[in-house]
């Protein structure tokens, strides 16, 4: 499968149905996701590997995962309703995924590589904390979207639990009105994708 076919099927994945501003439930745009998703295949983190989408919404990462080739892809989420819908998605499409609704802490199962696009901390200071913690704790190998401005705070937090930053990919998320407290129609957010592994 090539990128551009690979974003086109992404753009059909649905969004939350009903997002909520404490969870800050921003869906990954189709172009990150599938570029995200190409870098980490090429770097042997995908196909035939065991993957996880920590908070994965809709779905996005964890269902270009599956179409990439990878031996097993397990999804989980707090929000029921966000898991049930990329699971309606994924089976009408004939993919198979393990999705799981749940905190990612009550999460404890054994990933070769786990990506995700955690809370960026807009609502709450460093969110995006315990999704590093468990993802060090279960993958040998972490792809993850931190806002720009955080990417000292991620690698200090990689740095303790033992891993190293491999790569780093810029990019900007286009940010819709979605919440009462937005102002603007769409905002241009920095974004950075963090490659790590462990013991680099």
């Amino acid at each position: 499968m090539k990128k551009s076919e690979l974003e086109r099927f992404l753009q059909k994945v649905p969004p939350h149905p009903a997002p909520e501003a404490s969870l800050e439930q921003y869906m990954t745009p189709a172009p990150a996701a599938a570029s995200a998703l190409f870098f980490a295949a090429q770097c042997g983190d995908i196909t035939g590997k065991r993957v996880g989408d920590l908070g994965c919404g809709t779905g996005i990462l964890a269902l270009g995962a599956c179409l990439l080739g990878a031996s097993g892809v397990v999804a989980i989420d707090i929000d029921r309703a966000s898991v049930d819908t990329g699971r309606r998605f994924a089976e009408n499409e004939g993919l198979v995924i393990d999705w799981q609704v749940g905190d990612i802490a009550e999460f404890h199962g054994e990933l070769d590589t786990a990506v995700m696009n955690p809370p960026f901390g807009a609502q709450k200071r460093h969110a995006d904390r315990p999704f590093l913690e468990k993802a060090f704790e279960c993958a040998s190998t972490v792809h993850s979207f931190h806002m720009a401005a955080t990417e000292q705070f991620v690698e200090r937090e990689a740095s303790a639990a033992g891993f190293a930053v491999t790569h780093k990919n810029k990019y900007e998320f286009a940010i819709r009105h979605l919440y009462d407290f937005h102002r603007k129609e769409k905002a241009q957010i920095e974004v950075v994708l963090l490659r790590m592994t462990r013991g680099g």
